[in-house]
């Protein structure tokens, strides 16, 4: 028989020590032969990313032990962190970011020098024994003297050591995907400049390689300022294929006879914003035949694209979130999730169209599965007419009922980037909140990706106004619905999402409560001391600083403390390089001088992103504790 208690306060069975202890991070996969890999993130052993072999046979082993971190800080948000050829890995480790190389059965060593260099999104030329890959020099970074950014480049490594590394492609602000042909006569590879992010307009080059190695004369094959190109990748038989949104959408295309030739062109985006390096959303089967993702309303779907005919068959599948596609050795590897099934590593047999999980990022217990609130994707009317978009989940415990006639409280979460979108893929993170009598809605807001460009682009100066209308009119559709109580709205997120929570309650009279993880409070702080790849970012969503130097400030909610009555949490990094721990403390000391109900914790050694298991449980834990001192009947802020 359930108890009848009130929203919010039902005891569930998961807990942050169920969350820390039996989750995984699952992160880049690589096939090579028989062989699939992947990289696990594990809370237990201090955040520490992991390399991990499967044979055909089905075992697992561990190429990169403890205390390798297999992760590169290039872009600072990394990606691309490994790669294969043959039996060899090729990884960078977190401490020193080095390039080390993994034979089979050999301990692992470095091949790159001791300096201030990093490496990423690499591959093997093997007729040359060398390693394309992209290059981030820091050795300068910081000089008074020089430029003080950071210099990246495309380097070839000389696996023979006798000619070091070689400068292949350099000029531009950022590079990424240098891809090999087949034959190994061309290299593809992308650049892009200040102001622009990769999903703003990036470029694709090709040059043919020169017998010393060197690059002939580059031409561009695609892309520019105002399109954005995802996934440069050769087919079999050597054409070069790639994702572009020049329709409005990221549609798969081709380069035929010097013109870019669309494959099964639609209203779906084959590409994801490259916050990090190596991503890739469709795979070679054969010269004929192209396995891909695509999101739709943001949703993924596999589907199959017949290169010669140009058309795309849906393949059935379970999975909603789905990204790393991998084909090789006539199976097909990637990334998916589901409302039903957590992250995991899924094998496809393309010719059954039978799945296979080779791993889970945490396995969903039968005694904790009766708890899982499902996600219902919704629209809602936000400003200017326009709709918006967002997964709810209703509370769910089936120990417990409500008071008759209460409403529950709703909790708001905004996802970072901006420029990223949430996913409806199973998370023992939303069914914490749900199965204590949360409901949770997590929103897509205008500037999320899977919608197309447009929807992408309405955040382009308008950070700070439409993602917090969109977060706030998302929470009030569902309290006029009667599904969230009015008076118990709150609203929490990380980094650009930390920053969307305090906006909105500086901003808005909507939230009660706000939790911000490593949120940004001081957008002129954030323009003037911010990482390399970021520090740009701000021209597209507010304008170009110190030119617009008043809109920073009036979008600011450092500046804006005088409008705040609703507590805050503030959760953050001490070694955080994207959002210091200071944009935090500013806002802390403020809000105490107001004396407003305000709580914060800095975890020493952490970054952008919680990694450790103790400090997951311990963010996790404060934070309910601190809704609950809010929410307690009879004492509403």
């Amino acid at each position: 028989m359930p108890q009848t208690a009130e929203y919010g306060f039902w005891k569930s069975p998961i807990t942050s020590e169920v969350i820390v202890a039996e989750s995984i991070r699952l992160g880049q996969i690589a096939l090579s032969g028989g062989d699939i890999y992947w990289t696990e993130g594990r809370p237990r052993e201090g955040g520490r990313y992991a390399i991990v072999r499967r044979t055909p046979e089905g075992a697992t082993h561990e190429v990169t032990p403890g205390p390798f971190n297999a992760r590169t800080r290039v872009h600072e948000y990394g990606g691309g962190g490994f790669w294969v050829d043959g039996s060899t890995v090729f990884a960078v480790n977190y401490a020193d970011q080095r390039l080390y190389r993994a034979e089979a059965g050999q301990a692992l060593r470095p091949i790159t020098p001791a300096v201030e260099w990093r490496y990423a999104d690499g591959i093997a030329d093997r007729r040359r024994n060398r390693l394309i890959a992209v290059r981030e020099d820091h050795t300068r970074a910081g000089s008074e003297a020089v430029n003080t950014e950071a210099v990246n480049t495309i380097v070839a490594i000389d696996l023979a050591g006798d000619r070091g590394q070689t400068v292949l492609a350099s000029g531009a602000d950022f590079y990424s995907d240098p891809r090999l042909s087949p034959d190994g006569t061309r290299l593809a590879w992308l650049e892009w400049r200040h102001p622009n992010m990769p999903w703003d307009g990036t470029e694709l080059w090709v040059a043919e390689i020169l017998a010393d190695g060197s690059l002939g004369e580059p031409r561009r094959a695609a892309g520019g300022p105002q399109e954005s190109v995802f996934q440069p990748q050769w087919s079999p038989d050597g054409l070069l294929h790639f994702v572009s949104d020049r329709s409005g959408w990221w549609n798969l295309y081709r380069e035929n006879g010097g013109e870019a030739e669309p494959l099964a062109a639609m209203e779906a985006d084959f590409g994801l914003p490259q916050w990090i390096l190596g991503r890739s959303t469709y795979a070679f089967e054969s010269d004929r035949s192209i396995v891909c993702a695509y999101l739709q309303n943001g949703e993924s779907r596999l589907a199959r694209v017949d290169t010669a005919s140009k058309k795309l068959e849906p393949i059935e599948s379970p999975y909603t979130d789905i990204e790393d596609v991998r084909s090789g050795s006539g199976r097909v590897v990637f990334k998916g999730g589901a409302p039903a099934e957590p992250t995991s590593i899924v094998e496809l047999d393309p010719k059954t169209g039978k799945t296979q999980v080779l791993r889970r990022s945490f396995e969903p217990r039968e005694d904790l599965q009766r708890y899982f609130s499902v996600p219902e994707a919704i629209e809602f009317p936000t400003t200017n007419g326009l709709t918006s978009h967002g997964f709810f989940y209703a509370p769910r415990n089936p120990d417990f009922t409500p008071p008759p006639g209460e409403k529950p409280p709703l909790l708001v979460v905004s996802h970072g980037g901006p420029t990223s979108a949430t996913s409806s893929s199973l998370s023992l993170l939303i069914q914490y909140w749900t199965s204590r009598g949360f409901g949770v809605l997590d929103v897509n807001y205008g500037g999320s990706t899977g919608y197309g460009r447009a929807y992408r682009q309405r955040l382009n100066g308008q950070w700070g106004v439409v993602d917090v209308d969109d977060c706030t009119n998302g929470a009030l559709y569902l309290a006029e619905q009667g599904r969230a109580d009015r008076a118990r709205l709150a609203i929490r997120g990380g980094s650009a999402g930390g920053y969307t929570t305090l906006a909105a309650l500086a901003f808005r009279d909507v939230f009660r409560a706000g939790a911000s993880y490593y949120g940004v409070s001081d957008n002129e702080a954030l323009a003037r001391d911010t990482h390399k790849f970021e520090s740009r970012y701000l021209d597209s969503l507010i304008g170009p600083y110190p030119e617009a130097r008043d809109l920073y400030r009036e979008r600011s909610p450092i500046h804006a403390v005088e409008r705040l009555s609703a507590p805050v949490i503030f959760l953050q990094g001490s070694e955080d390089k994207i959002v210091p721990p200071n944009q935090a403390e500013l806002m802390v000391d403020a809000l105490r001088k107001k004396g407003l109900p305000v709580s914060y914790l800095l975890f020493e050694g952490e970054q952008h992103g919680f990694r450790r298991a103790e400090n997951i449980q311990r963010s996790l834990d404060a934070e309910l504790y601190f809704y609950a001192s809010v929410f307690l009947k009879g004492l509403r802020f």
